[in-house]
């Protein structure tokens, strides 16, 4: 699974470390409440302590205790369990090891909640194929906590998440309009581009089990004097499309952006649990670049809508590939991995 860029919000000199220990003595703990998290927000090991997370608007907690401004929440969810070890620290067992950290979502597969800071330590409620359910009590700025009463959280069963790829139908196109805050990944289990405001709407072009996938048009401001590229640049041989040796010489630093790029297909694969930049079964073109770059493969992940396209490819036909880049160095092979746009067949 592609590393989650973590945003940290800055908090600076809220309580002084070295009056923690003074504050200790004032803790008064409350009983268990349902509030929500106002704003994002640093979830921390201490009051003003070490970052181990980072909490969406919306995430739902609950209040242990208070201390000041500070208050003790228990918080959640679902993560990948290849992401984590195994650990026995202060009670926990379990140990964020992804580089960079991991989501934590509402469910398997489910909506992103929070950040998981690498290294962070968890507490497993249970597990089913591929997901942990974890549990962490740490500190967090309580203004940017609203205590309210919350319906019970009915989420699908995790078996739910198990159904594989299906072709788009009719049935499945609609549209999506978020009832909260919504993050919109580049993939499923991929990096939030953006989260949706409440009310917001998207277009819903496929379904893939729980995921959809999502057009939205809008607006953004644009400065006076800003150049353009034409559309067609955009996405065919223009400027804004980044070469190979280029991602392969910063693999860290192009992800997200659109490239074009000639390849020749291999075969169609479906990955295994030990690929982490895919969710498990997800479908994928193995490549290699025409020219021999390092003898590289490319692996490009198959949208359900594009799937019988892929299946049509005969082995070492020459494709143009255009595609977002999911990670510029898969966690196996160190590969660029690639979510198709759009799948040209020929040069």
């Amino acid at each position: 699974m592609p590393s989650p860029r973590i945003r940290r919000v800055a908090r600076p000199g809220l309580v002084a470390p070295g009056i923690v220990a003074l504050l200790s003595a004032a803790v008064a703990p409350l009983a268990g409440q349902d509030a929500v998290i106002r704003e994002e927000e640093n979830l921390r090991a201490e009051p003003n302590g070490v970052v181990i997370s980072v909490l969406y608007s919306g995430t739902p907690v609950e209040v242990v205790q208070e201390q000041g401004n500070w208050l003790e929440v228990s918080v959640e969810g679902w993560i990948w369990t290849a992401s984590t070890s195994a650990w026995d620290q202060a009670g926990y067992d379990r140990r964020v090891s992804a580089d960079g950290g991991e989501n934590l979502r509402a469910q398997p597969n489910g909506s992103v909640l929070a950040v998981m800071e690498e290294g962070a330590l968890l507490e497993e409620v249970e597990r089913v194929p591929g997901w942990s359910h974890v549990r962490r009590r740490a500190w967090i700025w309580a203004p940017s906590v609203e205590r309210q009463s919350l319906p019970a959280r009915t989420e699908a069963p995790a078996t739910e998440t198990a159904e594989p790829p299906r072709p788009v139908t009719p049935s499945a196109q609609g549209v999506f309009r978020a009832a909260g805050p919504a993050a919109v990944l580049g993939s499923p289990n991929g990096d939030t581009l953006g989260v949706l405001s409440t009310g917001a709407e998207m277009a819903v072009t496929g379904r893939q089990g729980n995921w959809a996938r999502v057009r939205m048009e809008g607006w953004v401001w644009i400065p006076d004097g800003q150049e353009l590229p034409d559309m067609e640049a955009a996405t065919g041989e223009g400027s804004l499309s980044v070469d190979l040796a280029t991602v392969l010489a910063d693999p860290t630093g192009y992800d997200g952006r659109i490239v074009t790029w000639r390849l020749q297909f291999v075969s169609l694969e479906s990955a295994e649990a030990i690929r982490t930049d895919f969710y498990e079964g997800e479908p994928f073109l193995l490549t290699r670049p025409l020219d021999g770059q390092n003898a590289r493969f490319i692996y490009v992940a198959i949208p359900p809508e594009s799937l019988g396209q892929a299946s049509g490819l005969t082995p070492l036909e020459e494709i143009t590939v255009v595609g977002r880049i999911r990670t510029g160095a898969s966690a196996l092979t160190g590969s660029p991995v690639l979510d198709l746009v759009e799948l040209r067949r020929g040069g």
